[in-house]
């Protein structure tokens, strides 16, 4: 039961820091990004949780499906918000 708690978790993490790495730096507006990385701890733990005598595939399908989803929610979310404008200040 221990060992299948660890893999769920390093599942998730190593999901998490790939997601990471993807595109530029992180920005404040970056909900892409965010929901990426909300919709695969989220995909994961219902995946886990679900009926089944499958845990670790589930929980590894329910990330992959939590990252995608979660992912265009965000970039649906970012393509309707405008872009930051500078305002000049002090440079």
């Amino acid at each position: 039961m221990k060992k299948n708690i660890f893999k769920m978790l390093l599942a998730g993490s190593a999901g998490i820091a790939l997601l990471s790495g993807c595109g530029e730096p992180l920005m404040p507006n970056n909900a892409t990004q965010t929901g990426a990385a909300t919709g695969a701890v989220a995909g994961t733990v219902i995946g886990y949780n679900a009926s089944g005598h499958h845990r670790g595939r589930n929980a590894v399908i329910g990330g992959l499906l939590g990252t995608a989803v979660g992912a265009g929610v965000g970039s649906a979310i970012d393509n309707q918000n405008p872009e930051p404008q500078e305002t000049g200040g002090w440079q």
